[in-house]
């Protein structure tokens, strides 16, 4: 007899957008954790696959103050917006890589999607930032106690010339950069399953770019499930996805 397989895909539960010390703190996700991590509880048996994702920064980033000076030398402030019109004319420079900016701008541009926003220095490498929090991977390691196989971990943004939201790839993907393109296995690896149930921070950026970039496929995006009080958006960019959640049936968005 067959049995349905379900995958939980946890997006960027991290210290940085989940606690209130965070650096990129969303309001309501220590809400939205306690109640993905009582989901992970109730269903322990019904699990089949867990995947997290971890947003991995190092300092000098393309989203980051310091990556970027105005005319004045100085850096900008977190949540300043900086176009390809404002670098052009001189409103904006990089320090780093001009040409590589430059031309990530343009492409971003092109794609008349989100606009390039500076946050403040979030999820580096190696930091207390970057950890899942406890109270959603103490209930990954009960699952994992249970089960024959292992949770994956996911790691997205290292590139530091592009933004990259979604898992699947970043906003801009690099040449030379294998990590920065589309990411088959993962792809391959959300395929086998028949109910993937989708969590995770923030609901505005990271958690809807992966969304969209699933909807594409039509063999993932009817398996999706959102769990959409597990998720918040970043203040002030509130409605900026609707536009991606509106492209779902109403099926597929249920509370825990």
């Amino acid at each position: 007899m067959m049995t349905d397989k379900s995958l939980l895909l946890i997006i960027d539960a991290q210290y940085d957008f989940c606690d209130e010390k965070g650096a990129l703190y969303v309001p309501g996700a220590e809400q939205d954790m306690e109640r993905l991590a009582l989901f992970i509880k109730n269903n322990i048996e019904k699990l089949d696959g867990i995947i997290l994702s971890q947003d991995a920064h190092q300092v000098i980033d393309i989203s980051h103050p310091a990556f970027w000076v105005c005319r004045n030398g100085k850096n900008p402030a977190p949540f300043t917006q900086i176009s390809l019109a404002d670098v052009e004319n001189g409103e904006w420079t990089s320090i780093f890589g001009k040409e590589t900016a430059l031309k990530y701008l343009k492409k971003l541009d092109s794609q008349k999607e989100f606009p390039h926003v500076i946050w403040p220095e979030h999820c580096i490498e190696g930091s207390k930032g970057a950890a899942i929090v406890d109270i959603v991977m103490d209930e990954v390691k009960n699952w994992a106690r249970t089960r024959e196989q292992y949770f994956k971990i996911v790691q997205k943004g290292k590139n530091p010339f592009t933004e990259h939201f979604g898992i699947m790839n970043a906003s801009v993907p690099i040449n030379h950069d294998a990590e920065t393109k589309f990411n088959t296995p993962l792809f391959n690896s959300l395929a086998e399953y028949d109910t993937i149930y989708i969590a995770g921070e923030a609901q505005s950026h990271c958690v809807a770019v992966t969304i969209k970039q699933l909807l594409r496929f039509k063999n993932v995006a009817d398996k999706m499930i959102i769990l959409k009080n597990c998720m918040s958006p970043v203040p002030g960019f509130e409605h900026l996805a609707d536009g991606i959640y509106s492209m779902l049936k109403p099926s597929q968005f249920i509370e825990v």
